[in-house]
């Protein structure tokens, strides 16, 4: 079998250290993530090992899961749940690359627009294809998303 991703190696690592030190919360994140990626390796129609890029859309997703159930068990009273959810998602984050800020968002989507000399918003579709490589897990596709809109129907 070839390689496994650095990544992936970190994780693990990290994983063996939060359980030597009992630290439950990271301990089941990190055992919560692996999981995720093994699931990935075996989906589709052969096994294989995923890229550091591929682990980190699993990261990210997982990351994502977080948040919403986050806001969901806030939104139902849930404080403590709600709290479990973002310290598990603040652990995947420390693996995650930084998120870009709105400026620098708004810089990338101002530079797309220019380059493909879109207008309107039907011309999203030409924008996003060329913001989206850009900004691989640093932002989430619907902050994306709304900063072309905006853009777009300014």
């Amino acid at each position: 079998m070839e390689r496994m991703s650095a990544l992936k190696d970190k994780l693990k690592a990290d994983l063996t250290a939060s359980m030597k030190n009992r630290d439950e919360v990271r301990t089941r994140t990190l055992r919560m993530a692996l999981a995720a990626v093994n699931v990935e390796e075996v989906s589709g129609k052969a096994a294989r090992e995923l890229t550091d890029d591929e682990i980190l859309k699993v990261l990210t997703k997982e990351a994502k899961k977080r948040r919403e159930a986050a806001e969901a068990f806030k939104g139902a009273g849930r404080a403590e749940q709600a709290q479990a959810e973002l310290d598990e998602q603040a652990v995947l984050e420390a693996y995650l690359p930084a998120q870009l800020s709105d400026e620098e968002l708004a810089a990338i989507v101002d530079e797309a627009v220019a380059a493909s000399g879109a207008s309107g918003p039907q011309a999203m579709g030409q924008v996003m294809k060329i913001v989206n490589p850009k900004v691989a897990g640093r932002a989430e596709g619907s902050r994306v998303a709304q900063a072309v809109r905006a853009r777009l129907s300014s």
